[in-house]
């Protein structure tokens, strides 16, 4: 009896977005952009963030975001009024971007001149780790009421980001979270981290968050 041929689609769906990926990140760094991947689980903070960030450094450079959701354009209306370019991306049910969705987006955001495009993800710390998007740097949100044990649960997540930024500070004394546990489980997972507390609600931190942008984009 012949045996049932086995056909491995993810091996082969993640080499062809990781060859990709590099593709596009090196066209991004000829034509000199920078792309930030933003990533996150729901409700941690990211519109937020991501509003005092533009504010910071709108005066500074030409920036561009894309809001990728599953539906709906309420965090591109609220970009949007920040005065940037600000499109959105509705990945049809898909819990991630991959690279050519994300080269799709850049077609339609870099119509005019910007020299920092920034990627807000699908909110999830699962799906959105798993394709690179070829984003020069990739930065991710934990916020205090999500608990200092994420570093463990989702790995990957952490292991691929360049920086990690601790949202909710203000929060800290209503929840149970160890900020030094919580550094010792992220660098656990990635020693080359960048870890920085901060409260968008407030400003908070965003000061060294922002700096550390401007190292990366010159």
């Amino acid at each position: 009896m012949e045996k049932v041929r086995v056909v491995e689609l993810k091996k082969s769906i993640f080499e062809d977005n990781d060859r990709e990926a590099e593709k596009l990140r090196n066209e991004l760094k000829e034509r000199g952009i920078f792309l930030l991947n933003l990533m996150s689980s729901p409700g941690s903070g990211k519109t937020t963030t991501l509003i005092r960030t533009i504010g910071a450094l709108k005066d500074e450079y030409r920036i561009g975001v894309m809001e990728a959701d599953i539906d709906s354009d309420v965090d591109a209306k609220k970009i949007s009024q920040t005065g940037v370019v600000s499109i959105q991306l509705h990945t049809g049910g898909m819990c991630h971007l991959d690279a050519g969705m994300t080269r799709q987006g850049l077609e339609e955001l870099t119509e005019g001149e910007i020299d920092l495009a920034i990627l807000e993800n699908v909110g999830n710390l699962v799906c959105p780790a798993e394709f690179d998007t070829g984003a020069t740097k990739n930065a991710m949100i934990l916020s205090v009421p999500e608990g200092d044990d994420k570093p463990l649960k989702y790995p990957l997540m952490f292991s691929i980001c360049d920086v990690v930024l601790i949202n909710k500070i203000d929060v800290l004394p209503y929840f149970d979270f160890d900020m030094e546990k919580c550094r010792q489980n992220i660098l656990l997972r990635n020693p080359k981290a960048a870890i920085i507390p901060i409260c968008a609600k407030t400003g908070e931190g965003m000061e060294q968050w922002t700096d550390w942008l401007r190292t990366h984009l010159q």
